[in-house]
C-alpha cells in the first residue's frame, strides 16, 4: 500500500511540474515581448525545453514503475523473513537441511547474471542428485595480454571451479597466471597483481557480432533482390525493409536535416536504427545478452553521433553557440555557459536513455518471473496460484518490450537526426530582415 501511495504521489508531482513549466514559459514570453532578439532566441529554445521536460517525465514514470516492483519484492521478502521468525525452533540436526531447502535461488544474483556481461554464455542449469545446480554454458575465447608474459589465448572453460570471496564476490580457479573475480561484473586479474589487458570475446561482444552478421545478411539480401528483380514489386523481407527505410527517410531524415542535405546522413541513420533494433530484439530471446543495456555500448553509439555532429557543424551553429546575437553581454555570458553544457549533455542523454530503458525492461521482466519463487517460499499453494498472474504479466511485459525495442531505436535515431539538423542548419535570412525592421 505504501508503494502505491509513492507511485500516485509521483504522478501528481509530474502533473504539477508540467503546469509549472507552462506558467514559466508564458511569463518569460511576456517579459521578452519588447526585445525581438531575445524573443526569437527564447522561442527557439522553448521547444527544446518542452522536449527535455517530456523526457524527464518519461524517466520519472519508468522510475515509479521500478519503485513499485522493487517495493513489492521487498514486501514479499520481509513477509518471508517474518514467517521464519515465527516458525518454532527445530533440532540442530534438522535445522541445516531445512534452511538449505528454504534458501531457494538467489534472485539478485540471477537478475544481475542476466543483465551483466560474462566470459561465458550461460544457457540454463541442471539439478544434480545432491540438490546442487550445475550450470550449462557455452565457453567463449579468452584473449589476455600481460606486459610481462605477452598474449595468451585459451577457452573460458578452464575456469570451472568457483569459491566465495570477500564481500560476496566469487573467485575462479587460476589458469595461466590469471583468474576471474565476479562481483557486479567479471574482471580478469593476475595472480601476481600485475596489469592485465582483457581483449576477450565476451557474451556482449559475441551478441554484437551476431547482430552485425544479421544486419549485413538482411541488407545485402534486400539489395540483391532489387538488382536481380528490377522494377518488380517487393515482397517478403524486402517489402518490410523498404517500408522501414522509407519511414526513416521521410519521417526522420527529411524533416530534421532538410531536403537538400538529408541524403548524406541517411546511411548513418539507417545503420544506427537497424543496429539498435536488431540487438534489442536479440536481447529479448531466452538466454539472450543484454547488449544495448550495457552503458559502454550506448556510450560508443552516442559518441559516434556526437563526433558526426561536431565534424559537420557549420559556422552558423558555432556562432550561435559561442556568440548568441542580439543578446545583452551579461545574458550572453550565461547563455554561452548553458549552451556549452547542453552541447555535452546531448550525447549523455542519448547514452543514458537507451541504456536505462533497455536495462529496466530486462530487470522488470526478470523480477516479475522471480515473484513466483518468492511467493513459493512463503507458501507452496500461494506460489502455485501466483504462477498464472506472474506469467500473464511477464508475457504482457515481453510484448511491451518488443514495442519498446523499436521505439528506443527510433528515438535514438530521431534525436541523432535532430542534433545533426541543429548543427548543419543555415542562417534564416528572414529573421535578420525582421530584426532590422524591428529596429
Amino acid at each position: 500500500m505504501h508503494t502505491i501511495k509513492i507511485y500516485n504521489k509521483a504522478k501528481d508531482t509530474e502533473m504539477g511540474h508540467l503546469q509549472s513549466g507552462d506558467k514559466i514559459i508564458g511569463t518569460i514570453s511576456k517579459y521578452f515581448e519588447g526585445n525581438y532578439g531575445l524573443k526569437k532566441f527564447f522561442e527557439h529554445k522553448s521547444h527544446t525545453f518542452a522536449q527535455n521536460l517530456e523526457q524527464v517525465m518519461i524517466s520519472k514514470r519508468l522510475f515509479s514503475l521500478l519503485v513499485f516492483v522493487i517495493g513489492l519484492v521487498s514486501f514479499s521478502s520481509s513477509s518471508f523473513a517474518q514467517n521464519e521468525e515465527k516458525s518454532p525452533a527445530q533440532p540442530a540436526e534438522m535445522a541445516a537441511p531445512a534452511h538449505e531447502e528454504k534458501k531457494g535461488i538467489n534472485i539478485t544474483e540471477l537478475v544481475f547474471d542476466h543483465v551483466s556481461d560474462s566470459h561465458e554464455w550461460h544457457l540454463f542449469s541442471l539439478k544434480n542428485a545432491d540438490g546442487s545446480h550445475r550450470p550449462v554454458a557455452m565457453p567463449l575465447p579468452m584473449i589476455i595480454y600481460r606486459p610481462g608474459t605477452g598474449l595468451s589465448v585459451f577457452s573460458s572453460s578452464h575456469f570451472e571451479e568457483w569459491h566465495e570471496g570477500a564481500e560476496g564476490t566469487k573467485i575462479s580457479n587460476e589458469h595461466e597466471g590469471v583468474y576471474i573475480e565476479k562481483r557486479m561484473k567479471e574482471k580478469v586479474l593476475a595472480k601476481d597483481g600485475s596489469k592485465v589487458y582483457d581483449l576477450s570475446i565476451t557474451k556482449n561482444v559475441l551478441s554484437m557480432l551476431i547482430g552485425v552478421v544479421l544486419l549485413l545478411w538482411i541488407m545485402t539480401s534486400a539489395a540483391k533482390k532489387y538488382k536481380t528483380g528490377g522494377m518488380k514489386a517487393p515482397k517478403g523481407m524486402q517489402n518490410f525493409i523498404e517500408i522501414v527505410v522509407i519511414f526513416i527517410r521521410d519521417e526522420v531524415a527529411k524533416p530534421n536535416l532538410g531536403t537538400a542535405k538529408y541524403k548524406k546522413f541517411v546511411p548513418l541513420l539507417l545503420t544506427i536504427f537497424f543496429f539498435i533494433w536488431i540487438n534489442n530484439l536479440l536481447g529479448l530471446l531466452p538466454g539472450g545478452a543484454n547488449f544495448t543495456g550495457n552503458i559502454a555500448v550506448t556510450a560508443c553509439l552516442a559518441l559516434v553521433s556526437f563526433i558526426v555532429m561536431l565534424v559537420n557543424a557549420n559556422k552558423h551553429f558555432w556562432s550561435h553557440l559561442l556568440n548568441p546575437p542580439n543578446v545583452p553581454f551579461l545574458v550572453k555570458c550565461l547563455l554561452v555557459l548553458i549552451e556549452v553544457m547542453s552541447l555535452f549533455i546531448k550525447p549523455v542523454a542519448l547514452m543514458i536513455r537507451l541504456f536505462a530503458n533497455m536495462l529496466a525492461g530486462h530487470i522488470v521482466i526478470l523480477s516479475v518471473v522471480c515473484l513466483i519463487f518468492i511467493f513459493a517460499l512463503l507458501n507452496v499453494y500461494v506460489g502455485g496460484g501466483f504462477v498464472v498472474v506472474s506469467m500473464a504479466f511477464s508475457v504482457f511485459m515481453f510484448m511491451l518490450e518488443l514495442l519498446v525495442a523499436a521505439i528506443q531505436a527510433f528515438i535514438f535515431t530521431n534525436l541523432t537526426a535532430v542534433f545533426l539538423g541543429q548543427a548543419i542548419e543555415e542562417a534564416h535570412h528572414e529573421e535578420g530582415h525582421g530584426a532590422e525592421a524591428h529596429h
